[in-house]
């Protein structure tokens, strides 16, 4: 049975990912990219579903973990009784192909080891073939994909495919184990110095991190979290995966299981300006060119989320065969989502690329073109009902926050006309924006609760309506804005944290329950910072990074009766609120940035 959610650490290459237990076991991989087959996929079912463990053969006392300053290098120290001893693990960054190293090192006394490594292709459904290659290669090969493992230590198969090692560790001892994906079709990659392997890994990930530039007093927190937004990252064309995993369920043993190893149109605004912010102006750079490579084509076959090089094929499909995690199935990949339609989308594009102008980043003629088009299509559709931003699987419905978002893509057209001087019909555009506000301020505003609504005519709340003032659709002292926090604080709570929305049935197309939506609580936060209730952000805020696991790592929800961390994980989204919400904080975030312009 996999870990609790909490008990993973993240290591990857930006390119693909793999979440390690404080056990000592890679419970989960996809190579080579973050959405290609796992072969490790314990996660969402057991042993027999692929891992990779190495850990004391004995019983352990206590288990310590830590990334290396500025790194994506994991140290798992166990203590037992026969000494100390330690597990470094990373994923180079990318030469030709994606490879794990692990290596065990001797701290104290002398201490027996065990590795246990079974390769299951196919997300844990296709046993591989095991052909030995000298006495330190053994690959494991199965239709289109082959991993080789690089070791001086002896290693014995079992029958069904298992390699397995016993070692004891004395202290100063350093033993590397490398595994290495490649083609079947091809020769395995040349073996490599596997520790100045290690020592390069380190060294990039900590010149990476130097540049770094926020110097506010959580500057570990927010460089923790700008690590991870980096690790998903999809190096060749710059787009960043929601999450690493699919099917981890946001309520335990439902069915809310989905596919996040995609890249969200959504979160584009929000990323930018967290990395903007910190002085990572490639990456942001990189970023926008994957959004306009992307949604670029005819504004009617705009997706909500593409994979990590701009595909927008993404069938959604269950893998009988995985029992799911503490048995929450189906286990789905690919995402149904990707065909909905989503009118805040249109907003946070806009948003994204408007900001990019004004941060300094260059965009040619043709993204002001796209720009337009997409406009022109918002338009003409911008009063039909859609999914909304929580991607419901229930009957289109005209949600408040969808229509704040169109109100956001009109707005953010004519300050890029008048800021930037680029052509368009600005009057036009004016009297888009100011009708649609109207309408928004006359239907999804409820007087008689003194807060706006989840949809046009409901007396239900959203959390997402918590984005009218951090993205300037009203300023943070209108009344109807407090209203509208007040009862979402008061309605929405669970164990002092935010839910999106009460769930239900006919709304969603689903069962009731899931966790909190940690970045909800997030918003709820910058709302506070934004009204000038520091304290009470400050405090909210500390709370929330006290959700984050040993290694400072959080998912998309929270189980606030389990005191769990629940959804796919680590999530890019989570993160992203972490570096703004500090920012905001400092009076100094993507809030007030978005509110100015």
């Amino acid at each position: 049975m996999a870990g609790k959610i909490e008990d993973y650490a993240l290591i990857g290459d930006t390119q693909s990912a793999a979440l390690v237990g404080r056990d000592g076991s890679i419970d989960w991989m996809c190579v080579p990219r973050f959405d290609s087959d796992a072969c490790f996929a314990a996660l969402l079912g057991d042993v027999e579903h692929g891992r990779w463990a190495i850990a004391p053969a004995g019983g352990v006392r206590r288990v310590r973990r830590r990334y290396r300053p500025g790194t994506l290098v994991l140290e798992t120290t166990f203590e037992t009784e026969d000494g100390v001893v330690r597990v470094v693990d990373c994923m180079p960054p990318r030469r030709r192909d994606p490879d794990v190293l692990r290596v065990i090192e001797g701290v104290e006394g002398s201490v027996p080891m065990r590795m246990d490594l079974r390769i299951r292709f196919g997300y844990g459904q296709v046993l591989p073939w095991i052909r030995r290659e000298g006495a330190r290669q053994v690959t494991a090969l199965a239709g289109p994909d082959a991993l080789t493992l690089y070791t001086g230590v002896p290693v014995r198969e079992d029958d069904d495919a298992a390699l397995t090692a016993e070692v004891r560790v004395a202290a100063g001892d350093r033993l590397p184990f490398h595994l290495v994906w490649h083609p079947s079709a091809e020769p395995r990659p040349h073996e490599i110095d596997p520790l100045e392997s290690l020592a390069l890994t380190e060294a990039w990930w900590r010149r990476w991190s130097a540049q770094c530039t926020y110097q506010g007093e959580l500057r570990d927190e927010v460089l923790e979290s700008l690590i991870v937004l980096k690790a998903l990252t999809f190096l060749p064309t710059g787009g960043i995966v929601a999450a690493p995993t699919t099917s981890l369920p946001e309520r335990l043993g439902g069915v809310r299981n989905w596919d996040y190893r995609y890249c969200w149109l959504r979160d584009a605004t929000f990323t930018l300006l967290a990395l903007m912010g910190a002085g990572f102006r490639e990456e942001a750079k990189a970023w926008v060119a994957w959004l306009l490579r992307a949604v670029a084509g005819h504004p009617s076959q705009f997706h909500i989320l593409y994979g990590p090089a701009g595909e927008r094929r993404l069938p959604e499909i269950e893998l009988p065969w995985l029992p799911g995690y503490e048995g929450s199935a189906p286990v789905r990949i690919g995402n149904e989502a990707a065909n909905q339609f989503q009118l805040d989308v249109f907003g946070e594009v806009m948003d994204c690329l408007h900001h990019a102008r004004t941060m300094g980043i260059p965009l040619d003629a043709e993204a002001w073109s796209l720009q337009r088009a997409l406009l022109g299509f918002l338009e003409a559709h911008w009063r039909d009902p859609d999914e909304g931003i929580w991607e419901v699987r229930g009957p289109r419905r005209h949600f408040t926050h969808s229509k704040v978002m169109a109100w956001v893509a009109a707005d953010r057209a004519v300050r890029d006309a008048e800021g930037f001087g680029l052509p368009g019909p600005v009057d036009q555009w004016r009297r888009l924006r100011d009708e649609i506000h109207e309408e928004v301020c006359e239907r999804g505003f409820d007087p008689a609760r003194g807060s706006f609504t989840q949809y046009y005519g409901s007396d239900t709340l959203d959390a997402s309506l918590l984005m009218i003032p951090l993205v300037g659709f009203l300023p943070p002292e209108d009344p109807r804005v407090i209203g509208t926090m007040e009862s979402i604080r008061r309605e929405l709570d669970e164990g002092g944290l935010i839910l999106r929305y009460r769930t239900d049935p006919e709304i969603e197309g689903l069962p009731h329950g899931e966790g909190v939506f940690l970045a909800c609580t997030f918003w709820l936060a910058d709302n506070l910072a934004l009204m000038g209730r520091r304290e009470e952000a400050r405090r909210l805020f500390e709370r929330l990074l006290g959700l984050r696991n040993d290694v400072g790592l959080l998912s998309e929800e929270y189980d606030a009766g389990r005191g769990r961390l629940i959804g796919n994980f680590p999530q890019a989204l989570s993160h992203v609120a972490i570096v703004s919400t500090a920012e905001n904080l400092r009076g100094q975030g993507p809030a007030k940035r978005r509110q100015q312009g």
